[in-house]
């Protein structure tokens, strides 16, 4: 289900078919082909009760499986990167570097429902990141907050793409059965309909 887990699934499709031809053609990895939502965090171990530091805190005890959870060339740099501005400490929960993106990624955890002030909060983490981390052969930084639920309507208003902000949701629990049944059946039926779209199109094509 990595690909219904893919940020480019929820995209339009002439979307999804340009970033899918740059990965094949050029090699070339987007942003919403990196990231995920929602992330399953269920190997951290959790109770019902715990707080974003827990949170954090379990992540780091766990850094291995949670890389492995972001996906490929995440290189973990710092937890609780702490920035000054003026006579005020700010801190980025976790600091990542993607090779392939060429980019930093601040990732922020929430507890709970994404609100539209944590926007705010991450722009002002990414230009800081961009003045004074960035390096001259790299992108600028994107950000990842990570949180226990979110409303698409308002990440779509507040156009958190043009700002190089992705929303996901992470679960501590994997999904019952009967639903990872009934999605891995609809993935499947999916393919086959992209299979044979693409075969009549090639024949076209001839």
């Amino acid at each position: 289900m990595l690909y219904e887990r893919t940020a480019i699934s929820k995209k339009p499709e002439l979307i999804i078919q340009n970033d899918l031809e740059l990965l094949r053609s050029n090699k070339e990895m987007t942003t919403d082909l990196t990231f995920k939502d929602p992330y399953i965090l269920n190997f951290l171990g959790l109770q019902d009760s715990y707080s974003e530091r827990d949170l954090e805190q379990s992540i780091i005890y766990q850094l291995q499986l949670f890389i492995l959870e972001l996906g490929n060339d995440f290189a973990f740099l710092s937890r609780q990167k702490r920035i000054s501005i003026d006579d005020t400490d700010y801190y980025i929960d976790l600091l990542f570097y993607h090779r392939k993106l060429r980019r930093l990624v601040a990732i922020d955890l929430k507890l709970g429902k994404f609100e539209h002030s944590h926007k705010s909060q991450m722009e002002l983490y990414l230009r800081w990141l961009a003045k004074y981390e960035q390096q001259p052969h790299e992108l600028s930084p994107i950000g990842l907050i990570l949180c226990a639920d979110k409303n698409d309507e308002l990440i779509e208003l507040l156009e958190l793409d043009a700002a190089g902000i992705h929303v996901a949701q992470y679960l501590l629990e994997l999904p019952p059965k009967e639903v990872l049944q009934q999605k891995l059946h609809l993935a499947i039926q999916l393919a086959k309909q992209r299979f044979q779209v693409g075969s009549i199109q090639k024949k076209k094509d001839l």
